[in-house]
């Protein structure tokens, strides 16, 4: 039975407070708190270390996967390791995240999640992973996600991560090889970062597959002494095609740094990069302001369109 914290904070990251349809594991404090399969697909623990193993069989279709993980203890620090394996043709969903919850004077909650996807011959994969913090204690939310996937021929995967609110530090590494032939990824990521807290987000996607193309794509908002790091690399080793792209809302004091990098290894490797900076415009906040909303209400209304 969930209590009204790990409730609240399920709805949070995961947009589940009751038990989804499809495979489901929740993992409390270093604890698997709740599990459930499905026909397709299977979720066991690992043996050599912390962590699942999620098996989706060949041409499974429209099914989901949730796997969110809560911290309600101060102090507390977890790692896992959970593995993907999906199957030839399968077209799934898969719906992630961590949420912590410290209002305790124990020290730093922290959670490290490492992710790594085989995604299978013409597999798809919608992967949603989102980040919360909340708590008035004296400890830091610090979370550290690492993602790595692996594509095959025709595999097509569409990533999106969000940090909404409350986590102090975070540290994410994205990597993604696409080896097979007309493979593709996209990579949505949505961050806001207030008061003092810091992010860094490292990508580096590796276009190794004949006509295999990614998209990255970052929006952000940095508001008050809050800091941001961008970093996001592509290298394309063939006949393909990537696109980055970094915009930023910064205000208040913060800081943003955009480094996209691209890196082209075959006369056919196209590759393009852009990034932009900057405050929100008068005129936007103005002409909101003249259909009645305040001055507040407005700057609100522009940062939730932009990071819709």
């Amino acid at each position: 039975m969930l209590n009204e914290i790990q409730q609240r904070i399920l709805r949070e990251v995961a947009d589940m407070v009751n038990m989804p349809s499809g495979a489901v594991n929740i993992r409390s404090d270093g604890q698997k708190l709740f599990r459930q399969n499905t026909e397709n697909i299977e979720i066991v623990s690992k043996t050599d270390r912390d962590g699942i193993d999620i098996r989706i069989k060949p041409f499974t279709k429209a099914e989901s996967v949730h796997i969110p993980v809560v911290l309600t203890e101060s102090g507390f620090k977890d790692r896992v390791y959970n593995d993907f394996f999906v199957g030839e043709g399968a077209d799934v969903t898969i719906v992630a995240g961590c949420g912590i919850h410290n209002c305790g004077g124990c020290g730093d909650s922290q959670h490290e999640g490492v992710h790594t996807f085989y995604v299978g011959k013409n597999a798809k994969v919608r992967y949603i992973e989102k980040h919360y913090g909340e708590g008035d204690g004296l400890g830091k939310r610090i979370l550290n996600p690492e993602t790595v996937l692996y594509l095959e021929e025709g595999a097509s995967v569409t990533l999106e991560t969000s940090q909404i609110r409350g986590v102090d530090d975070t540290k994410r590494y994205t990597r993604a090889e696409l080896k097979g032939e007309n493979s593709e990824i996209t990579i949505t990521e949505k961050l806001l970062t207030h008061g003092d807290q810091k992010a860094v987000s490292e990508m580096d996607v590796f276009l190794d597959g004949a006509g295999s193309r990614t998209q990255v794509i970052s929006r952000s908002v940095a508001q008050d002494n809050s800091s941001q790091i961008f970093y996001p690399r592509v290298t394309g080793n063939c006949d393909c095609f990537g696109h980055v792209q970094c915009d930023a809302i910064i205000m208040g004091r913060a800081k943003v740094r955009a480094i996209p990098e691209i890196t082209c290894n075959h006369v056919d490797a196209s590759l393009i990069h852009e990034a932009a900076i900057g405050k929100i415009a008068g005129e936007q906040i103005l002409k909101l302001m003249t259909l009645g909303l305040s001055y507040e209400e407005a700057e609100q209304r522009i940062l939730d369109g932009f990071l819709r």
